[in-house]
């Protein structure tokens, strides 16, 4: 016979058990496990990549703790690959699954795109830092946002004004973090933040396309205020997209610091 307390049914649920600190927790569970994912790709259909996940509900004041396992089980509840079609479902089953009132899920993937050289024509994959980041609030209210890192080239128009010959430049990156009304494709944001910098970033390049690219950061300077004031202006134009928020971060080439400009709107709030 096994010992009664072997059976599950009276294993104590500490979680469960009341608290009375009377202090509700904002964000409780886990943080970076990694999970295989599906995205819809806007040339070839799907891509199949690996998300890392931050999974977390709202805890009760009168609750100890949350269930941390059931975080795991949902995301491998039926399926080897989580789709983006299932992750507003896969938000709402957290929160009732953990008996929750609010929660908050962040899906963190390296999205890749066919970039071909200017000049060479060579074809190479360049990989882009993209999270989609979903908030179910008390009430029931959802809310979905893309945000997408895009490295990019960027030459300093002050340098180029004040030297005699040549000009500082950089990589910078530009993260642009959009709600939307309809679909937004994460090449849309690519295309739409690098036809703004200095330069676009390539994954291979020959001699001739180092040439190119040399010579069109030099001849299009962008300050960080420039880049997130075109990117915004871009974004304030396109009818998908209801908020935003666009950071622009260059990694100086003759500073041990960082330049760093951003712009956050509300299209609903004017």
């Amino acid at each position: 016979m096994s010992h009664p307390d072997s059976h599950p049914n009276s294993i104590p649920d500490v979680q469960g058990s009341p608290d009375r600190r009377h202090l509700a927790i904002d964000r409780v569970g886990i943080k970076n496990i990694r999970h295989p994912v599906r995205v819809r790709d806007k040339s070839e259909g799907i891509q199949h990549t690996v998300a890392t996940f931050n999974m977390y509900v709202g805890l009760p004041h009168n609750f100890k703790g949350t269930h941390m396992s059931r975080f795991v089980e949902i995301l491998n509840r039926d399926e080897r690959e989580i789709s983006v079609e299932s992750f507003g479902p896969m938000l709402r089953m957290m929160v009732d699954r953990l008996e929750a009132q609010s929660g908050h899920l962040e899906m963190n993937f390296p999205y890749f795109i066919a970039k071909t050289a200017p000049v060479s024509g060579v074809r190479s994959l360049m990989d882009y830092e993209v999270s989609f980041i979903g908030t179910l609030a008390e009430g029931g209210k959802h809310s979905f946002a893309l945000k997408v890192v895009v490295p990019v080239t960027s030459l300093c128009p002050c340098s180029k004004e004040i030297s005699a010959y040549g000009a500082h430049n950089q990589r910078s990156h530009v993260t642009v973090t959009a709600a939307s009304n309809r679909l937004l494709w994460i090449e849309d944001i690519v295309q739409l933040v690098e036809g703004q910098a200095s330069c676009e970033v390539y994954g291979l390049l020959k001699r001739p396309d180092e040439k190119y690219v040399t010579e069109r950061a030099y001849d299009n300077p962008k300050f960080v205020e420039d880049m997130v004031r075109d990117v915004a202006a871009l974004l304030n134009a396109d009818p998908r997209v209801t908020s935003y928020t666009v950071e622009s971060e260059n990694f100086e080439s003759i500073h041990n610091h960082s330049a760093y400009a951003m712009i956050g709107r509300d299209k609903g709030k004017g």
